[in-house]
């Protein structure tokens, strides 16, 4: 029997010929990723332990992007903690601000993801970086500690769904509205500590920003991780940013799968998550007329330059409504440089948006963006839990960014045809 991209990355790095879900093993992981919120405590416990260095300091990468630059008080210990540890323990890639972006964008962009590489992140959206065909996945800060000092970790080996998406995609919609249409038919348990693989030739034509996208919201279907077999594209994103040597898999032709999913996708719209779960989905057609108080247009899922391009395309020549609040996050200094470059800001200010500096901000009800009670927002962010992005009265709209673009000038939940 073969073995699913998943299992072969997982065998490879734990020296064994093969795997089976289920089977716990113990693998060599290449990447340990953390940031201002989840670093503190993984430090504590490497300090806990009585441990004096990390196993490589090429392979820990440091992150303060969830309340950076710094909100208040408490949010400037943490990442004093994260910049003191950095220098202690001479860590290569750690991102200050004025570096530094949303670590899910920022990695894939430095060449610090490469396809059959094992990625832990103790922030549950590290399984984006499976859409370079690595293993990545969020895992505890008690976790990243262990890794900090051993290089290693345990894993159990997960099932493989396999997500096939056929056809063309219709106007408007973008690799959020597959996702958000997935996990709207499985549910937020429906994939939960399974591999979840994309294929189809759908996905074959998909841009690597999409693909990120897609893979970044693996886990609210419950999902170990998001994963792609590495194509033509895929090597030449990583071939352009990186000269590390890497091994790509594919999955075997008689792997075995644990389900099954396929989906025409000439009959999906752009769609909407309506609070307050990512897979409360409906079609945009069917939500007109909700008011917004603001927009939020970035984040790990959307913030890359084609989102921002796509937001730019639906405000250009037109302002936001007078009361909505329009916040656009580029997810990293790179991404904020080419945006402002290609006139992008110059289309978000005409339109009287805000733009902010990278950071993860209003996506957690940090900063940037939190709503006050009875507040609705339209945001190109992955969850809408109550209170996530600030007062637990307030609520949340997930869209793709040329969604959520047209809402803020409309005022309303709209879809961008409608203008």
């Amino acid at each position: 029997m073969g073995m699913t991209i998943a299992e072969k990355i997982l065998a490879q790095h734990a020296g064994l010929k093969s795997v089976t879900p289920g089977q716990l093993v113990e693998a060599r992981v290449d990447r340990v990723l953390a940031n201002d919120i989840t670093a503190p405590i993984a430090i504590k416990q490497f300090r806990d332990i009585g441990a004096k260095k990390v196993f490589d300091r090429q392979r820990i990468i440091l992150v303060p992007d969830h309340f950076s630059p710094n909100k208040d008080i408490a949010s400037a210990e943490q990442c004093r903690v994260l910049r003191e540890f950095a220098q202690e323990q001479d860590i290569t890639h750690y991102f200050e601000v004025g570096r530094m972006g949303i670590e899910h964008a920022l990695l894939p962009e430095q060449g610090l993801v490469l396809p059959g590489e094992v990625i832990i992140g103790a922030d549950s959206h590290t399984c984006t970086h499976g859409a370079l065909g690595a293993f990545a996945t969020g895992v505890g800060s008690t976790d990243v500690a262990a890794a900090m000092v051993t290089g290693q970790l345990w894993f159990k080996v997960p099932e493989t769904i396999k997500i096939v998406y056929r056809g063309t995609l219709g106007p408007w919609v973008t690799g959020k509205d597959l996702i958000l249409y997935t996990i709207g038919d499985i549910g937020v348990d429906g994939a939960l500590y399974k591999a979840m693989e994309f294929a189809g030739d759908t996905v074959d034509a998909l841009s690597m920003e999409a693909r990120l996208t897609i893979a970044n919201m693996a886990i609210e279907a419950g999902g170990k991780c998001g994963i792609f077999s590495p194509d033509e594209k895929t090597l030449a994103y990583v071939k352009q940013r990186t000269d590390e040597p890497f091994t790509p898999y594919s999955s075997d032709t008689d792997a075995s799968y644990a389900g099954v999913q396929e989906y025409d996708v000439a009959g999906i719209e752009p769609q909407i998550a309506f609070p307050h779960s990512p897979a409360n989905t409906r079609g945009v057609s069917t939500a007109g007329g909700i008011s917004i108080n603001q927009a939020v247009i970035g984040s790990c899922t959307n913030g890359r330059i084609e989102d921002l391009r796509l937001a730019a395309e639906v405000l250009k020549g037109r302002r936001v409504d007078r009361g909505v609040r329009l916040i656009i996050i580029p997810a990293t200094q790179q991404i904020y440089r080419q945006a402002m470059q290609e006139g992008l800001f110059d289309i978000f200010l005409d339109a009287e948006a805000v733009i902010s500096t990278p950071t993860c901000g209003p996506c957690l009800g940090g900063y940037m963006g939190i709503l006050a009670k009875g507040e609705t927002a339209i945001a190109t962010t992955n969850r809408n839990f109550v209170g996530r992005m600030g007062h637990p009265e307030s609520r949340v709209f997930l869209s793709n960014p040329a969604v959520a673009a047209a809402s803020a000038v409309l005022g309303r939940i709209a879809a961008p045809g409608e203008l």
